[in-house]
């Protein structure tokens, strides 16, 4: 798994796979306990979850996850 993280766009992607991802994704609507919502686009390659992009990134993720992104 790798991340990487665009500050500008506070987007980030998780790579759960070196695979190539195919075209089409779907939106996936989340929210946690305390009613924060955001989106998360999931990615996917024969029937299997390639890989997310995250956008609020710096709010919804750790930051130590985004310290380490690449």
């Amino acid at each position: 798994m790798r991340v990487t993280y665009d500050p500008e766009a506070d987007a980030a992607y998780v790579y759960l796979t070196d695979r190539d991802l195919q075209p089409g994704r779907d939106t996936v609507p989340c929210s946690d306990p305390d009613g924060a919502t955001g989106d998360v686009f999931a990615d996917w390659k024969d029937g299997k979850l390639v890989g997310s992009e995250v956008l609020d990134a710096k709010r919804l993720l750790p930051n130590d996850l985004l310290a380490g992104a690449g």
